[in-house]
């Protein structure tokens, strides 16, 4: 009876062995067929992102849904495929698509903790999942992942197969595949990643959000040591390697990777170009641009540009913490939670990390920050805030328990209070004789505020723009020598009323040359020189260095820098001067590739000298070059001498009321724009002049930019007499050779209404059919009418 029962039994199982496999047989015949296609991986096309690059192969920015970076398996390091596979497959190359002894480890170890503990899911039913199927546990796509991973096992080798996952697998941080997540997490390529580092991004797959490093960095650190344990189990690493890789600390450049990068402007910029040529396709198809910035320029511009504008700030005064939140009492776990969600919508702005404060007093403020830290601030590191900490202060300028402030490590490693500047500012250099942008900041902070100063700030230029007013008189046959009358003037203005410009001290120093005007930046000086050269002439003079007469109307105030530019503008102007009077125009691109590396585009610059436009009298750039090197060297940018060199020339520039501060300046190689002030114009206060707002953001700039370059002093060209000892201080002044020998002491002296001014149909206009030089004949018109 045993026996037969048992007969009885082996019969039913059996039978229904054969009648599983007969169901299963038909299963597959009916559902193989309907698999899915393999082109997509046969053909593989990822979405590669668009990268923007400086000129010396640093990256700058990337804009695309997935962050993705396409590598060849055979250029994966071995240690990084060793280990994932100990981390998601170690019988990878052994197996067929499905590996049998991993299921029954699997359901052994599942069945002794009593609930589902780990998968079986080998390398190639990922790439079947991640590529085919949805997410949804059910036997239905578990049994279609295992048949499209034998399909894929039948169609491509275990490298390709190894070489999709690598590249196709999401890894936390929109980081798809191993090189895109060793950018994202550690800013480096995988052949730069320590064996610790490739172990954490080893354990990412199993769950990238649970053991995401930046989120989640306690649970990453023990999936590490999981991985790094197995792939000392395998031998892929020595029991030393093993012991340094545990003892590794967690550095992640992910951390700070989106805040402090100083070429967001300009992969903003790249970014509109690249959507208003390729559309959608420039997010996807892995376009990489090299732009015309040099990383190192890039971060002097930042730095300078930075402290420049926290310089001002410091000196207004602290102005209180940025906003408050409602926290709970006490430090429990609701706390923590509240601190931990409100810190998630807090950016980081270089250095200047956000705190949430969790008590306050005049000797000590604690303060929550990003990663649960603890930030205590004593001593000096509360001076700048200290009016907050006043039992006095109003509730809007008090730190109190709640309270979202800055905070700053300093050069001792302590914390102290600093807070994000209300002022904002610009700064652009580029090569003189190209017009490649070499650096360009177009503001504190991009995360902050993404509007364009360089660029898309038309703002009034004052003192900056009156080298171009100076040059046009240059052309009218006005000499550097040329005495001119500042003294008080008035003439009519708009609706009839009495325009009395003055100048900025108040002051008034009679006859002084043209030279000493600029170097002193005289308002009534330029005044005179507008009226002496007309202003319809002047406004089309203007054209020459890239300014539009709309922004620049025809009357007298544009002596004063009364119409708008943008920082761009004016260091394309500054340009023309600097590279001997050729018009070059300011650019960004110098090439697109595609992901392969072919170049679909190039910009072909004008070069000064070479086919760039001669925009101004080679002779009119020197002169001027020279009358701006004395407002470095006596003038109002006499700070600039601080950087010990001779060949700097420039201007600056203050508004009206002080809302707008300049410094433009070069020497012949580089020119530099800086521009200081508040983006719903209002006064810059007594801080807010050129001279000590802008110009000392381009020192600091410069003196990095031009260390260890040499002096470049420029011929004199030819057509220019000398006169030894004629100019400022005893130092050489400068005359077109025609106009020295036809009127070489011009006065122009006038105390009421000028021929010339606003309105007079007489002014002297460039004349090209009298048979003379348009600016010979200037100076004729000049001496018969004025003065």
């Amino acid at each position: 009876m045993l026996r037969r029962f048992l007969a009885i039994l082996a019969g039913v199982f059996l039978g229904g062995v054969v009648l599983l496999a007969g169901a299963a047989a038909i299963a597959i015949i009916i559902t193989y067929p309907r698999l899915q296609s393999l082109d997509v991986i046969t053909d593989y096309r990822p979405k590669i992102p668009l990268r923007v690059y400086s000129a010396d192969n640093q990256l700058l920015g990337e804009f695309g849904e997935e962050r993705r970076s396409f590598s060849r398996i055979h250029e994966v390091p071995q240690l990084m495929k060793q280990a994932v596979l100990a981390a998601e497959d170690e019988r990878f190359y052994q197996h067929s698509g499905i590996d049998y002894l991993g299921i029954m480890r699997a359901a052994v170890g599942n069945l002794v903790s009593g609930h589902a503990r780990s998968g079986a899911s080998t390398i190639t039913m990922q790439v079947a999942k991640n590529f085919f199927l949805s997410s949804e546990k059910t036997f239905t796509r578990k049994f279609n992942e295992a048949l499209l991973a034998f399909k894929i096992e039948h169609t491509l080798s275990k490298d390709q197969i190894l070489e999709l996952y690598f590249n196709q697998i999401y890894l936390g941080q929109r980081a798809y595949g191993f090189a895109a997540a060793a950018q994202t997490y550690y800013g480096k390529t995988l052949n730069d990643l320590s064996p610790a580092q490739m172990a954490m991004l080893a354990g990412l797959p199993k769950a990238p959000s649970a053991y995401n490093p930046i989120v989640n960095p306690d649970r990453a650190k023990l999936r590490q040591q999981y991985v790094l344990r197995r792939m000392r189990e395998l031998n892929f690493i020595t029991q030393e390697q093993y012991d340094q890789a545990l003892a590794e600390p967690l550095h992640l450049a992910g951390q700070v990777a989106e805040t402090s990068q100083p070429g967001q402007y300009v992969a903003e910029m790249v970014r509109q170009a690249m959507y208003e040529r390729y559309k959608e396709a420039a997010y996807t198809e892995g376009f990489k641009v090299y732009t015309t910035v040099d990383s190192r320029h890039q971060k002097w511009a930042y730095d300078a540009l930075r402290a420049g504008l926290i310089d001002y700030d410091r000196k207004t005064g602290y102005r209180g913490p940025e906003s408050f939140l409602d926290l709970p009492a006490g430090d429990g776990e609701d706390a923590t939670e509240a601190l931990d969600e409100a810190m998630g919508d807090l950016r980081d702005s270089g250095d200047m990390l956000p705190a949430i404060v969790l008590s306050a007093s005049p000797s000590e403020v604690r303060a929550y920050m990003r990663g649960g830290k603890i930030a205590s601030i004593k001593g000096a590191g509360l001076d700048f805030a200290r009016r907050g900490l006043s039992s006095k202060a109003s509730q809007q300028l008090q730190i109190r328990r709640g309270a979202v402030i800055r905070v700053q490590a300093n050069a001792k490693g302590y914390w102290e209070i600093v807070e994000m500047p209300e002022v904002e500012g610009a700064f652009v250099s580029l090569d003189t004789r190209t017009g490649a942008i070499k650096s360009l900041i177009g503001g504190f902070d991009f995360n902050r505020r993404s509007f364009n100063h360089v660029t898309q700030a038309w703002r009034q230029p004052g003192s900056s723009f009156k080298p171009f007013i100076y040059s046009s008189g240059i052309e009218r046959g006005i000499t550097p020598s040329t005495l001119i009358n500042d003294a008080p003037l008035s003439v009519p203005g708009v609706n009839g009323q009495m325009w009395t410009p003055k100048n900025d001290d108040g002051k008034f120093s009679g006859m002084i040359t043209l030279r000493q005007g600029l170097t002193r930046s005289k308002n009534l000086v330029s005044v005179r020189v507008l009226m002496a050269v007309g202003t319809d002439y002047a406004q089309q003079y203007l054209q020459r260095f890239g300014f539009s007469a709309k922004q620049h109307p025809a009357y007298l105030p544009m002596a004063l820098g009364a119409g708008s530019v943008t920082p761009l503008q004016m260091v394309e102007g500054y340009s023309v001067f600097a590279n001997g009077g050729y018009r070059t125009k300011a650019f960004f691109i110098d090439r697109i590739e595609d992901q392969s590396g072919r170049v679909l585009a190039k910009t072909v610059p004008t070069v000064a000298g070479q086919n760039a436009q001669q925009a101004i009298d080679p002779r009119n750039a020197f002169i001027m070059r020279s009358m701006m090197g004395d407002v470095v060297r006596y003038g109002t940018g006499f700070r600039a001498m601080s950087l010990g060199r001779t060949d700097l020339a420039g201007k600056t520039g203050t508004t009206s009321d002080w809302k707008d501060a300049w410094f433009v300046g070069f020497n012949p190689n580089l020119a530099a724009a800086t521009w200081v002030g508040f983006d719903q114009p209002r006064s810059l206060g007594r801080y807010g002049y050129g001279g000590t707002a802008a110009l000392p953001i381009w020192i600091n700039y410069m003196g990095n930019a031009l260390k260890g370059q040499p002096e470049v002093e420029l011929p004199v060209p030819q057509g220019i007499v000398v006169k030894p000892g004629a100019g400022q201080r005893g130092g050489d002044e400068y005359y077109y050779e025609e106009f020295q020998k036809t009127n070489p002491e011009l006065h122009i002296d006038n105390q009421g209404s000028v021929p010339g001014g606003e309105g007079d149909a007489s002014a002297p206009q460039a004349d090209t059919d009298s048979g003379k030089p348009a600016a010979q004949d200037a100076v004729e018109n000049v001496k018969d009418q004025l003065f």
